[in-house]
């Protein structure tokens, strides 16, 4: 049965996770082995609760082992892997080959990338499938055991013919996972534009760079910021985390693995909606932009006409040309500086260390918060370190 569920007016369809599919797939090979029939379609509850029934397509069988597929279904969601086959094959596991009473071993084969790095949800050396779809496949090839009553040990091998190419165009290069995609998700189902997605790949990042020894961590929502990175900053852009808009949670998941400072870096189209105190810099949650650019020039000195043509403008650049132009730009944009520093302060008070630096595409750096500066030398330093570490 399909699910929608509306956002923001719009009724959007749900799909289900890689890890679903791999566990479905597994559940659907295992009844086959043991029966030696054809399963057209298999059913499981995911952990959100949700029952799925997938057609299973692509059997293959043999004496000792059966391999089938689900396909992803990402719903209303843009996701790369939408329509891709995922594969299980379920074989059985003898005492002699490391099989234990009851085991099921889960192995990635063609497709399915492998950790390279650590502070992921896996080893390094694992194939990516993470936790929960680990457990998933367990449980689910276990009741199937139960079932049979088969109390001895299974091998499932998930794989994906098109995971090596289709993992270029995802987060996983960036991850350090190496040679395929990912088995993902923790509820079963996807939602589209999910924004817990999203801030759960954020986190993964992050987690990869507390994990290789990074004390103080470079952060930009986007692609404006990773060029200034580059071009005016002079350091590698891959050095920066993606925030996207969630600036706040990003933030928030620095203090949380301990990070002793993070620098965010971005565009005065963002980060002055910070000065405002607005942590998700999205504009549906708002857009007060010329509101406080017109706030602080008038308290620069600007005067109300002009005040009011940057009320009235439709990007920060052109504001910014105002500023320029009256000569309030350094003492705007100083007041602003200031209450970035003050918002991010008060968000995420304690032992880590917050800076930001602001730019335009067509005025280059605007300012940066006090603690900008030293921030920046920290992350410099531990970029070379890294470096250094990597060529040893």
């Amino acid at each position: 049965m399909e699910e929608y569920f509306d956002k923001n007016g719009k009724q959007l369809r749900n799909g289900y996770t890689t890890g679903s599919c791999a566990a479905a797939a597994a559940k659907a090979a295992a009844f086959m082995l043991f029966t030696g029939g054809r399963k057209e379609r298999i059913s499981l509850k995911t952990p959100a609760g949700v029952v799925l029934t997938l057609p299973v397509s692509d059997v293959e069988r043999n004496e000792t082992s059966v391999r089938c597929s689900v396909q992803k279904d990402s719903g209303d969601d843009p996701d790369v892997t939408d329509g891709i086959l995922i594969f299980a094959e379920v074989s059985f596991l003898p005492a002699e080959a490391g099989g234990e009473e009851g085991q099921i071993a889960i192995a990635g084969g063609e497709g399915i990338g492998v950790v390279t790095k650590p502070g992921l949800d896996q080893p390094v050396g694992e194939a990516a499938i993470n936790s929960v779809p680990r457990k998933m496949i367990a449980e689910n090839v276990l009741e199937v055991c139960r079932l049979m009553d088969y109390d001895g040990s299974l091998k499932v091998t998930v794989s994906a013919p098109e995971g090596k190419k289709l993992a270029e165009k995802t987060f996983n290069p960036r991850l350090g996972i190496v040679g395929g995609i990912s088995i993902l998700g923790t509820t079963g189902i996807v939602e589209p534009m999910s924004e817990r997605a999203l801030v759960e790949t954020i986190r993964a990042e992050l987690r990869v760079r507390k994990a290789g020894g990074a004390e103080y961590v470079l952060l930009t929502p986007g692609n404006y910021g990773a060029a200034f990175i580059r071009d005016t900053l002079h350091l590698d852009p891959s050095e920066a985390v993606m925030t996207s808009n969630f600036i706040g949670d990003s933030l928030g998941i620095c203090a949380e693995l301990g990070f002793k400072g993070a620098l965010l870096v971005g565009h005065i189209g963002k980060l002055v909606k910070l000065a405002g105190g607005m942590m998700n810099t999205h504009s549906r949650y708002g857009d007060c932009r010329m509101e406080i650019l017109a706030a602080h020039a008038a308290a620069a000195g600007l005067p109300a006409a002009r005040a009011a043509e940057v009320l009235a403008c439709v990007s920060t650049e052109e504001a910014v040309r105002i500023l320029t132009d009256e000569g309030v730009l350094r003492q705007t944009m100083a007041g602003i500086a200031d209450r970035i520093a003050v918002h991010m302060a008060r968000c995420f008070s304690g032992d880590m260390s917050t800076g930001a630096i602001v730019f335009t595409k067509q005025h280059g750096l605007l300012c940066g918060t006090e603690g900008a500066e030293p921030l920046l030398q920290k992350v410099r330093a531990g970029a070379e370190a890294g470096t250094d570490r990597a060529g040893k």
